[in-house]
Formats: structure tokens, sequence, C-alpha cells
């Protein structure tokens, strides 16, 4: 699972709750999301700049297991490590803590393939391969 080593801090706005003041389940992949574009940017590289030179990541697996309840206004750290760099794959691992108290509230993963724009399976570039490779957890 994702160890702290990159990280972002989100606060729990109102939109993303339940009537019953709890964060809607949905929105859990939304936060991953966020915080792997964060994640990349890290890296040096921009989702931008990988469409432009016509690649892209779609997702072809997600799993959250929840372990616990994120509230309006909870400020939550998403922790995101590289769980696999492939030659076509890549998988990301994370954590979603509250900040108080450091409880876990979930843990995820989403499984990527690099292809070109139709969809094609492509090798990683060696460039974005490399700057991965330093991010790869250690389980």
């Amino acid at each position: 699972m994702a160890e702290a080593g990159f990280f972002i801090l989100y606060r729990v706005p109102y939109s993303d709750c339940t009537i019953g003041n709890h964060v809607y389940y949905a929105r859990y992949v939304d936060w991953l999301e966020r915080a792997r574009n964060e994640f990349f940017r890290h890296v040096g590289v921009t989702f931008r700049s990988l469409t432009e030179q016509g690649i892209m990541f779609p997702v072809i697996a997600c799993h959250v297991e929840y372990k616990g309840a994120a509230r309006y206004d909870d400020e939550v750290r998403i922790e995101v490590a590289v769980g696999e760099a492939g030659k076509i794959k890549l998988a990301f691992d994370y954590r979603v803590v509250r900040v108080a108290g450091e409880k876990l509230i979930a843990t995820a993963q989403t499984v990527h393939v690099c292809t070109d724009m139709r969809e094609k399976p492509q090798r990683l570039p060696e460039a974005l391969a490399k700057a991965l490779g330093r991010h790869v957890a250690t389980h």
C-alpha cells in the first residue's frame, strides 16, 4: 500500500457528503484521480504533456476498501505510491487517512495501461518509466 512518500491534503466539502454526513463512496475515486494527477506533476510529467505525445493511461481496474468514514470538513491525506511500473501497465496504491487522529479511512488501487489515442497498447515512455521507477512502493 501507499506509504507517505507522496501525498496531497484535501478538505472534505459538503458537496462530497451524503445526507448522513459521510463521504459518498464514489467520491473516493475522484480523490484518487486528483492525487494521481498531482503525483504525475510531482515526477515532472503532466497528463497534458502525455496526451500531446499521443499517450494516455486508461484505468482498467479500480478497487477501494473502506475502513471508516470521512465526513464534512475532515482534512484527509491521500497517499500515492507506484505499486507496479511494467512495460505497459501501471498500478498505483493509495491510502486515505483522516489527519486528525491519523485514522485510516480507505485503501485503494488503480491499474492502468499505457495506450495511444486509438487505445492500442504502448510501452511506457522511457523517461516516464525511469521517473516512476524511483517511486515504486516497497511492500
